[in-house]
C-alpha cells in the first residue's frame, strides 16, 4: 500500500469513531462477506448484489454503516482544507447548494458552511445507525417500517459529501495519490444505491455524468 493510501486509512484522520460490528453476529458475517467480495476484485456491479439466502435489510444495513465509515474517513483526509473561509457554503459547484434541516435547531432548510454541514451530517447519521429501534443488532429483531426511508435519507446526504469532495477538493485527493481509492469507493456506493433504488436519479445528477461512472 502506498504512503498516500496509508494516509487515507489512517485512523487518526477520521474525526469520529467507527461503528463496528460485533464478532459472531450475523451482521459481522455479512460485513466479512461483503469485504471478501471487494478484496477478491469482483466486478462492483456484482459485488453489491444480495447474496443468496440473505435478507435485503441486513445487507443494506451493513453497507450503510460501511459507507458511513469510509466516506467519513475520506472527508477526514481533506477536512483541514475544507474551512469556513474556503467553503462558506455547502455546495457542489455553482449549480448545487445543499441546505441543512433537522428536527431540532434547523427546522427549515438553512444555508451553512461545508464544515458545519459535514459535522451536523455525521453527528446525525451516527445517531441513526446507533439507534437500536432503527438499526437493530440482535438477530431476530425486525427492522422498523421506516428503515428504508431513513436509509434513503442517510445515503442521499452521504452522496452530497462525494459531490463536495469531487468538485471542491479533488485536487487534494490527487495530490495524495488517492484518487483511485476514492473513485472505487464512489463507484461501489453508486452501484449499490442503483441496485436497490435507494437514491432518486435526480439526486445523483451532480456526478452521474462523470467519467468514473462509465
Amino acid at each position: 500500500m502506498s504512503h498516500a493510501l496509508k494516509q487515507v486509512f489512517n485512523k487518526d484522520k477520521t474525526f469520529r469513531p467507527k461503528r463496528k460490528f460485533e464478532p459472531g453476529t450475523q451482521r459481522f458475517e455479512l460485513h466479512k462477506k461483503a469485504q471478501a467480495s471487494l478484496n477478491a476484485g469482483l466486478d462492483l456491479k456484482v459485488a453489491v448484489q444480495l447474496p443468496p439466502g440473505e435478507e435485503q435489510n441486513d445487507w443494506v444495513a451493513v453497507h450503510v454503516v460501511d459507507f458511513f465509515n469510509r466516506i467519513n474517513l475520506i472527508y477526514g483526509t481533506i477536512s483541514d482544507y475544507c474551512t469556513e473561509q474556503s467553503c462558506p457554503v455547502m455546495s457542489g459547484g455553482p449549480r448545487y447548494e445543499y441546505r441543512w434541516q433537522d428536527e431540532h435547531k434547523y427546522r427549515k432548510p438553512t444555508a451553512l458552511s461545508a464544515p458545519q454541514y459535514m459535522n451536523l451530517l455525521m453527528d446525525w447519521i451516527e445517531v441513526q445507525i446507533n439507534n437500536e429501534d432503527i438499526f437493530p443488532t440482535n438477530v431476530g429483531t425486525p427492522f422498523p417500517k421506516n428503515f428504508l426511508p431513513v436509509v434513503k435519507k442517510i445515503l442521499s446526504r452521504l452522496f452530497r459529501v462525494f459531490v463536495h469532495v469531487y468538485i471542491h477538493h479533488f485536487d487534494r485527493i490527487t495530490q495524495m495519490g488517492s484518487e483511485a481509492h476514492v473513485n472505487t469507493c464512489y463507484k461501489h456506493f453508486y452501484y449499490f444505491v442503483k441496485e436497490f433504488n435507494l437514491i432518486d436519479t435526480k439526486e445523483l445528477e451532480p456526478l452521474v455524468s462523470a467519467w468514473l461512472c462509465s
